[in-house]
């Protein structure tokens, strides 16, 4: 976790933003979650220890911090907007009905993160695959359903 955190918050300060205490909160919280958290639990969270934390605050934050490259949005799942903590390489398995966001670790996307580079030079800072279906408890449930 300290290693994300650092990284955060060195992103924020060489970007010349403030390292307020409710910013450090936001982004311990970051580092720590593996939750794809959305903008309004990241506020819950951080609530918890700043409860004069505003909602604005969480909003900005994540933005810069996406701007940044330090985090990644997520968008479309039916919480809305979430985002993406962990930038290695790795597939998120988004869940259409509950909208539970897995991931899966995948040596073979490093091994195209480097061949990008080695081809063509670009820096890929993350690269994002998502994969859209069902989660095993959805896909279930609606089995079970469709059985009565």
């Amino acid at each position: 976790m300290s290693s994300r955190y650092d990284a955060m918050t060195e992103a924020l300060h060489q970007a010349g933003h403030r390292l307020t205490p409710q910013r450090c909160a936001i982004c311990r919280y970051l580092a720590a979650s593996r939750e794809h958290p959305s903008p309004e639990r990241v506020y819950e969270r951080v609530r918890e220890e700043f409860p004069a934390v505003s909602l604005a605050t969480v909003y900005n934050t994540l933005t810069v911090l996406r701007d940044l490259g330090e985090i990644i949005e997520i968008p479309g799942t039916t919480e809305g907007l979430r985002y993406e903590t962990n930038l290695e390489p790795h597939i998120n398995l988004i869940c259409l009905h509950c909208g539970r966001i897995r991931d899966l670790p995948s040596d073979s996307l490093s091994i195209v993160q480097n061949a990008i580079h080695n081809d063509s030079g670009f820096d890929l800072y993350g690269l994002r695959v998502d994969g859209f279906g069902l989660c095993s408890a959805c896909r279930t449930a609606e089995e079970d359903k469709s059985h009565d």
